[in-house]
């Protein structure tokens, strides 16, 4: 019984730690937004939270596809890769962020972390109403 709310409580852990580099990630893209030649990068967060619930761990980082590149700085313990995101219309300097774009997938980011915060605490107060007797 305690393990299975442990390994409840875990996922969602990992989950909110997700999703808190994501938006660490997404931010990072919107900050870049006039930066010539930068990329938009995003993790696919399923094939991360899996690596995480699994026990694989990893790391989040980028892959150097040149020697001259500079390293990634790792997300430790994150699981899943960062990857480039498609540019629907690249600008002339190079940057591949898309404002709108971005700015969705922060909302959405944003909406599912707090549903996962809500869902979580009530977990909690349930549990400590049972431990309480439900008074």
């Amino acid at each position: 019984m305690l393990n299975k709310m442990s390994e409840q409580l875990d996922f969602l852990q990992h989950s909110l730690d997700l999703r808190a580099k994501r938006a660490e990630v997404i931010a990072s893209n919107i900050a870049n937004a006039d930066t010539p030649g930068y990329k938009a990068v995003d993790f696919d967060f399923a094939e991360a939270l899996q690596a995480q619930t699994s026990g694989q761990g990893g790391s989040l980082q980028m892959t150097q596809t040149d020697g001259r590149h500079l390293a990634g700085q790792a997300l430790p313990g994150s699981g899943g890769q960062l990857q480039y995101r498609s540019a629907v219309q690249r600008s002339i300097d190079g940057n591949s962020v898309d404002m709108d774009i971005e700015r969705s997938a922060f909302t959405d980011n944003a909406l599912k972390y707090q549903s996962t915060l809500t869902f979580l605490s009530k977990r909690i107060s349930n549990l400590m109403d049972a431990i309480k007797g439900g008074q």
